[in-house]
């Protein structure tokens, strides 16, 4: 009985306490209810669009830079093995240059190259190749043009697991002959560092030192004079500069953007010619072609509005900086090489990446040393005219706006000051290597001309500024077709210019025996169709001249030149009548 009493007490003791807790949870849930969770408001920015990203450069690169500091390089070159193409003489390297090489149809020849890296008493430690006795790179001749030069450029590069030099396996060492201040490229560069909207490389000052084991051995190091260092732009380098090293990459050898559908190829197609691509592209990326295909398809279709192409491929801001950079400054031989085109893997959009500027600030100096470049229509925008994807961006009223804000502010960093400042510095660690030997023996400009060159720079800024004005009221430049015998006459047609502002253009076109036009024997003004005709001369050498002038006066030459010892004679093409009446045009190959 009493354990009957027992259990319904329980029972009841448990359903009092189930009640309560259900209550209690019920009256807890009611006030959790009454509880309104509040949101701390954050501010996002918005998710990008990697089609619409700029390009940046990686500004912590340059943190440390000693803009006038020189590095001192010790390289002992030796003879290596024929499967590596390192069984060649010190002597062999430097005496062929790029075109010797093709003509004896093999590659540019190697030697194996120690290189260690420390300062004026010798290798230290902590860098690469120090207490190495053994080869860790190959050494060759690098660059085009130069590689004609006495003093010749190298491209040195360390083998895997030989260590690398500042994160640089290939080390590029620029002597710049041709330029009489030898630091112009380290100062475009130098100057590119301040710019947000471009990328630049890594430059140094290098001293280099040579032992030649390659015929016997030296015990002695010689002195090799001031070089230049400049990074090697490749996928190592990308990554470096926080870009993506699996897109796409090429270096711009010679290429106007034309689709040029029987060179550019996918790999797979069967009429693929990797040789013959980069003769105009060099693939320094990834090889897979299909991106840069669509892109010159579109490029090249006019029935789509450049804004839409730009919007789809490019980056207007990065193609409107790196044009002003090079207006500005004078680096004329951009037109269709001298940089880069880079394309993230994930992305359509192509960027243009700087590369070469011995040409920048050159105006002075050529002037000075009678040298005739520079000139007639290779300033301001008509420079670019040639170019298919230039000259449907100039063409737009809206990029020609963008383009001369970008202009205006690069004109306003570019100024005077800054730039007497930097020259000032780089004189100071130059002249003393560059008139002394061994690089006096080269050096193009006396100590006097060096003087006068340096204090002109600063002034080519607004010279080169005026004449971007200019070339926006003239009218553009155009191409000189190959004249033909046809019924008798000799016909002679060129291609219509543009003007901007839609003026009427007429040609002025003559034919004569000299470069010069001292013999002129046709002559006729005032055409308004790109084509006259005129008697057949008798066999020999000719020049035809066109100039296409506005409504306002404003006059421009042709694209073609005829190239002398002096430089460049614009506006004419050289051809010759043969006795059986052929013409037989004469072509000069730019190097």
């Amino acid at each position: 009985m009493k354990r009957n009493r027992l259990i319904s007490a329980v029972c009841v003791l448990s359903l009092a306490l189930s009640l309560c807790a259900g209550g209690c949870s019920e009256k807890k849930e009611e006030a959790a209810s009454d509880i309104k969770t509040e949101t701390q408001k954050v501010k996002k920015a918005e998710k990008e669009d990697i089609n619409s990203v700029h390009l940046r450069d990686k500004d912590t690169l340059y943190a440390d830079d000693d803009e006038t500091s020189v590095v001192t390089m010790y390289l002992t070159v030796s003879r290596g093995n024929a499967s590596e193409n390192t069984d060649h003489s010190w002597s062999e390297i430097n005496s062929y240059s790029v075109e010797d090489y093709e003509n004896m149809g093999v590659d540019r020849y190697q030697v194996a190259g120690l290189l260690q890296v420390g300062d004026e008493n010798g290798p230290t430690s902590g860098n690469v190749g120090y207490a190495e006795e053994v080869p860790n790179a190959t050494v060759q001749i690098r660059g085009q043009t130069s590689s004609s030069n006495a003093q010749k450029n190298y491209k040195i590069e360390l083998k895997k697991n030989k260590g690398t030099w500042r994160g640089q396996r290939v080390i590029n060492l620029n002597k710049h002959q041709g330029e009489g201040m030898r630091f112009r490229n380290k100062m475009a560069y130098d100057l590119i560092k301040g710019i947000p909207q471009m990328m630049g490389l890594r430059t140094q000052f290098v001293h280099l030192y040579v032992k030649d084991n390659t015929d016997g051995s030296s015990d002695a190091f010689q002195d090799y004079g001031l070089y230049t260092q400049v990074e090697q732009l490749n996928k190592t380098a990308l990554k470096t500069h926080g870009l993506d090293s699996k897109g796409q990459l090429y270096k711009v050898d010679f290429f106007e953007f034309y689709r040029e559908e029987d060179v550019i190829k996918t790999t797979d197609d069967p009429g693929y010619n990797q040789e013959v691509f980069e003769e105009r592209l060099e693939i320094k990326g990834d090889s897979d072609h299909t991106k840069l295909i669509h892109m010159l398809d579109a490029v090249n279709d006019y029935s789509i509005p450049i804004n839409q192409v730009l919007e789809q491929y490019f980056d207007e801001e990065n193609i409107v900086y790196w044009m002003a950079f090079q207006i500005l400054t004078g680096n004329v031989d951009t037109q269709s090489r001298n940089m880069y085109l880079y394309s993230p893997q994930n992305s359509d959009t192509w960027y243009f990446i700087d590369w070469d500027n011995d040409g920048f600030f050159m105006r002075s100096e050529y002037g000075l040393r009678g040298w005739s470049d520079q000139g007639s229509w290779e300033c301001g925008i008509s420079n670019y005219w040639g170019n298919v994807l230039f000259q449907r961006c100039l063409k737009s009223d809206s990029f020609r706006k963008e383009l001369d804000k970008a202009i205006i502010e690069m004109k306003d960093y570019l100024s005077e000051e800054r730039l007497s400042t930097m020259i000032s510095q780089y004189e100071n660690v130059v002249r003393p290597y560059l008139y002394s030997m061994p690089d006096q023996m080269n050096a193009p400009l006396t100590q006097s001309q060096y003087d006068t060159v340096a204090a002109g720079i600063p002034e080519e800024v607004e010279k080169n500024y005026e004449l971007y004005l200019e070339s926006l009221e003239k009218p553009q430049p155009f191409y000189i077709g190959t004249p033909a015998i046809q019924d008798n006459a000799l016909n002679l047609n060129w291609d219509v210019s543009y003007d901007f502002d839609a003026e009427d253009i007429t040609y002025t076109v003559e034919l004569a025996t000299d470069y010069q036009f001292q013999n002129v024997i046709f002559r006729q003004e005032g055409v308004a169709v790109p084509e006259v005709q005129t008697s057949v001369p008798a066999a020999g050498q000719y020049f035809v001249r066109v100039r296409a002038t506005d409504s306002s006066g404003k006059t421009q030459d042709a694209f073609d030149y005829y190239a002398t010892d002096n430089g460049k004679n614009y506006g004419m093409k050289c051809f010759y009548v043969t006795a059986d009446q052929r013409i037989e045009e004469d072509i000069y190959e730019k190097n």
